[in-house]
C-alpha cells in the first residue's frame, strides 16, 4: 500500500493551525490544509504492514483498536498515492457517510493503532481522509437514489450523526424516511455542540441537502414526547429508530450550586453556535464569557470546546480543572499499542491559554448577591477523596460544567413508551439487532451505548439501518 519504502523515504507532515492571536479573533475553522501533492506524499507512507490495525474491526467487535466504521484506510491511501482521488472518495464513502466530519472532529483512533505509531510517526490518516472528502464535495454532492421504493415508512427521532447516518442508509434502501428533530435545524451535537472553529456548519447543511434530494423528510421543532405524541408516532410508522443522544449532563451537587453564573456546557455552547449561524435564540438568558474569569470543570472534548469558545468571547482568564490525575505525556507503546492509549492530550483550545490543573475537586461554591464569585477546591488522592491540607480557592465569574453525560433524558418519550433501560440508564438494545423492548422500535448512538464519539455514532446509525432494513424486508443489502 502506498510506496513500498515510503515510510522510510518521507517524514510525517501534518496540517498546521493559524497562530493563536489570529484564530481567537474569529469563529471559523483555523486548520491550514496541506498542498494536494503533500497528501499524496503522506499517503505514500502507508506501509504494507500485514495486519492493518488502523482499519479496526469495530463494526463487528466493539472495543477493538482502530476505526469504528472499519474505513478501508490502506486502500484509499494507495488510491491517493496513485492519483485516483475519485475512487478513493467512493471507497471512503462506502464505510462512512460523513468523512468530512470525522476528518475534522474524530480523535483518530486509526492513527493511534497505525503500525508506524510504534515509532510515534503514524500516517496522517485523518488529514488524508478530510482531503479526500473535501475534494469530492467540491466536485458536487450527488444524491444516491434507490432503484425501487419499498413502501415502508420509517421514523428517525433525533438528527445527530447516528440519526443522519441511519436515515441516509434507509433512504438509499428505498424506504420513506422521516426525521423528527426538536430543534430548528438538523445536526444534533454536530450543529449545536461542536463549535464552528472546529467544524463550520456548512458541512452539516450540505449533507442535509443531499439527504433531502434522496427523499429524507425532516420535521423541525418536533419534540417527540413533548409536542409530538410518542405512541402515535410509533403507530404511524413501520419502524422507529431512537437516536436522540445522551443529553442528561452530569451535575455537581455541592453547596452553592444554585448560584448564578454556574451552567452546564450544553446550555452554553449551543447559544454561541446559534449566534454564529444567525439562528434565533431559544429564549434562554445569554451566557457570555467576555471580561470574566472562567472556570471549566471537566477535561474532555466538551471542556475543550468551552475553553475555545470562552477565549473567543473575550474571557479575562480560563482555568480548567479535571478530577483525574494528570496522565503521562507519552504512553508505553509496548503496553498499549495498538489500543487507544491513556496520555496527556492538549487540544488547540488548551494551547490558546487555559491554565490546566489535575486531581482537583471543587467542594463548594460561594458568591455575592446570588452570583458565583469563588470556587473552594481541594486536591484528591487516588480514590478521589479530598486530601486535608490541600485546600485552595479560585475567583470565578462564570463556571461551566463539562463533566460528561450520564444517559438519555428519561422524561417524555422514553417514559411514554415504557422502554427498558440498561444498568447505566441508556435504552436497552443489543448490537445484534438494535431492537428495544418495544416491538418495531430500535435505538442507536449515544442513546443506546452512552456518551461516545461521532465516529461511533455513525457506525451505530449504519448498523441500526441494516437491522431495520432486515426487519422490514427479511434481508438487507446494506452493509453490516
Amino acid at each position: 500500500m502506498g510506496k513500498i519504502t515510503g515510510f522510510l523515504d518521507y517524514e510525517r507532515e501534518d496540517r498546521d493551525y493559524e497562530p493563536v492571536a489570529e484564530r481567537v479573533r474569529h469563529w471559523g475553522e483555523f486548520v491550514l490544509p496541506l498542498a494536494e501533492q503533500e497528501y499524496v506524499t503522506q499517503a505514500a507512507r502507508c506501509m504494507n504492514c500485514g495486519v492493518p490495525y488502523c482499519m479496526g474491526t469495530g463494526a463487528l467487535t466493539p472495543g477493538t483498536p482502530g476505526c469504528p466504521v472499519s474505513n478501508q484506510i490502506p486502500d484509499w491511501n494507495d488510491l491517493v498515492y496513485n492519483g485516483d482521488w475519485d475512487e478513493a472518495a467512493r471507497n471512503l464513502h462506502s464505510t462512512n457517510n460523513f468523512p468530512e466530519v470525522t476528518g475534522r472532529v474524530c480523535p483518530a483512533p486509526c492513527e493511534a493503532s497505525c503500525t508506524l505509531n510504534i515509532d510515534e510517526n503514524p500516517v496522517t490518516i485523518k488529514s488524508i481522509e478530510c482531503a479526500i472528502a473535501d475534494r469530492a464535495i467540491a466536485q458536487g454532492l450527488k444524491p444516491e437514489l434507490p432503484a425501487t421504493k419499498t413502501g415502508k415508512k420509517v421514523a428517525i427521532v433525533g438528527s445527530g450523526p447516528a440519526g443522519l447516518a441511519c436515515a441516509q442508509q434507509l433512504a438509499r434502501a428505498g424506504h420513506e424516511v422521516h426525521v423528527y428533530e426538536k430543534y430548528a435545524k438538523a445536526g444534533g451535537l454536530l450543529r449545536y455542540g461542536i463549535p464552528d472553529f472546529k467544524m463550520e456548519k456548512i458541512h452539516v447543511d450540505r449533507r442535509v441537502a443531499q439527504m433531502q434530494a434522496e427523499g429524507v423528510i425532516f420535521h423541525y421543532g418536533a419534540y417527540v414526547g413533548v409536542n409530538v405524541d410518542a405512541q402515535k408516532l410509533v403507530a404511524g410508522h413501520d419502524a422507529v429508530v431512537l437516536t436522540g443522544g445522551a443529553e442528561k449532563g452530569r451535575d455537581l451537587p455541592i453547596p452553592g450550586r444554585e448560584l448564578g453564573g454556574i451552567h452546564f456546557a450544553m446550555d452554553y455552547l449551543p447559544q454561541q453556535n446559534r449566534r454564529v449561524s444567525g439562528e434565533p435564540s431559544d429564549g434562554a438568558a445569554p451566557i457570555l464569557a467576555d471580561g470574566k474569569r472562567v472556570v471549566v470543570i471537566g477535561g474532555g472534548d466538551t471542556g475543550s470546546d468551552c475553553i475555545g469558545t470562552a477565549f473567543r468571547q473575550g474571557a479575562a482568564s480560563v482555568a480548567n480543572f479535571e478530577i483525574l490525575p494528570e496522565p503521562p505525556l507519552r504512553e508505553n507503546k509496548a503496553l498499549t499499542w495498538p489500543d487507544w492509549p491513556l496520555k496527556l492530550r492538549t487540544s488547540s483550545s488548551h494551547e490558546e491559554g487555559a491554565a490546566r490543573d489535575f486531581a482537583v475537586m471543587t467542594t463548594r461554591f460561594s458568591g455575592t448577591n446570588g452570583a458565583v464569585a469563588k470556587l473552594h477546591c481541594a486536591r484528591v488522592d487516588d480514590k478521589f477523596k479530598p486530601m486535608p491540607g490541600t485546600e485552595f480557592e479560585l475567583d470565578a465569574d462564570l463556571v461551566l460544567l463539562a463533566m460528561g453525560f450520564v444517559h438519555p433524558v428519561h422524561d417524555g418519550m422514553i417514559k411514554d413508551l415504557n422502554l427498558a433501560l440498561d444498568r447505566r440508564g441508556n435504552i436497552a438494545a443489543s448490537t445484534e439487532d438494535y431492537k428495544t423492548s418495544l416491538d418495531k422500535v430500535f435505538t442507536a448512538g449515544d442513546m443506546r451505548r452512552g456518551q461516545s464519539l461521532v465516529v461511533w455514532a455513525i457506525r451505530e446509525g449504519r448498523q441500526a439501518a441494516h437491522a431495520v432494513d432486515k426487519f422490514l424486508m427479511g434481508a438487507s443489502l446494506l452493509p453490516r
